[in-house]
């Protein structure tokens, strides 16, 4: 059971950690402020719900999962609605969204 467990939280982990990478590759990929905070928001929470799930795993004593469950429910909440906050403050200070891209020139 015990191995069980230990691979459930290193499945966890290693999601979360692509999920990061993942989010860290929408930044530099995605050509303006709106599909970049589309791909950090979404990603950057299933990322810390799956890193914070697999250290639930890890964790041996009840008080660390119970810090552990807090953090996550903590963060389940605020990330979405500091994404959108930021999104909300940047239609308001003008920034506009990309609407139509430019066809690249390549062959």
């Amino acid at each position: 059971m015990d191995t069980v467990i230990s691979v459930a939280s290193l499945l966890c982990l290693l999601l979360g950690s692509f999920l990061c990478l993942s989010g860290g590759v929408g930044i530099l990929r995605f050509p303006d402020f709106y599909t970049r905070m589309h791909a950090v928001g979404v990603t950057d929470t299933l990322a810390s719900a799956m890193i914070l799930m697999g250290l639930m795993l890890q964790g041996a004593e009840a008080n660390v999962v119970i810090k552990l469950i807090i953090i996550l429910l903590m963060t389940l909440f605020i990330n979405p609605t500091a994404s959108y906050a930021l999104a909300k403050a940047a239609m308001y200070s003008g920034l506009k969204p990309l609407l139509n891209m430019q066809k690249s020139k390549r062959g």
